[in-house]
């Protein structure tokens, strides 16, 4: 079943009218016809549409609503992957899985062992593309939201951006005790709100897991095995999807 984002002004009634680039996927990559259903979302995260197409026009398809599905789809907790800026395009990946499991919002971190450095133009263009990347990632995986690519912030200003979340988690590879992980990760609960720093391909510096902790973060490990950094943040967002997913 395909599915397609809209904004709220675009529901008016019984009915729901798509513009912009996805008329043409519609029309002419999908080659959908009249009669044929779709899910639709307006994007808060509290409703799902299944419609079918009244009609295809040139710059616009008429949606009839058949019933309407509310929450649940979603996990209950907002959860906000700060993301150590990667080498090469390992950043597109990174969304398109992070979006896949649930993540609320992404938000680049430049780091000290970061090799990437963005100047705002460069920047401005990336989180473009990443954001394209999201809303793919947010229809192929039937979400109710497209969750926001911010812009990439310093880590004191991620640090800052995470304070008023209720759990704050910090993988790192010289921390120790699964158990503990095990209990810290088991006390999260449907409702709060979760950040998870993940470090770039040289991992955080000392310094700036210190400064994590006074700030209220927790350390913990991910196993005995070193993870890649686009390894860890799926790890840890897989353990949170297994801990808080409702009936």
């Amino acid at each position: 079943m395909h599915h397609f984002f809209v904004e709220p002004s675009q529901i008016q009634g019984n009915h729901i009218f798509i513009d912009g680039p996805d008329v043409n996927h519609i029309r002419n990559v999908l080659r959908m016809n009249p009669g044929e259903e779709v899910n639709v979302t307006d994007g808060s995260g509290e409703k799902v549409y299944r419609c079918a197409i009244a009609s295809i026009g040139e710059d616009k398809v008429e949606l009839n609503i058949m019933w309407a599905q509310e929450k649940g789809m979603e996990l209950p907790s907002k959860i906000y992957l700060f993301q150590g800026l990667p080498k090469s395009d390992k950043m597109e990946l990174i969304i398109q899985k992070a979006v896949e499991l649930g993540v609320y919002e992404i938000i680049p971190m430049a780091t000290a062992r970061a090799v990437v450095k963005l100047d705002q133009k460069k920047a401005a263009a990336k989180v473009k593309r990443w954001q394209a990347i999201s809303e793919s990632a947010a229809k192929q995986s039937k979400r109710l939201l497209i969750p926001e690519v911010k812009e990439p912030v310093k880590f004191s200003e991620a640090l800052k951006l995470a304070s008023d979340l209720d759990v704050r988690l910090i993988p790192y590879e010289l921390a120790e005790g699964m158990d503990g992980t095990r209990r810290i990760i088991q006390s999260v609960k449907p409702g709060q709100s979760v950040a998870v720093f993940i470090g770039p391909e040289g991992g955080f510096e000392e310094a700036e897991v210190e400064l994590a902790k006074e700030a209220g973060f927790q350390a913990i490990t991910l196993g005995r095995r070193i993870l890649r950094t686009e390894t860890a943040g799926m790890t840890v967002l897989s353990i949170l999807m297994y801990q808080l997913e409702e009936n």
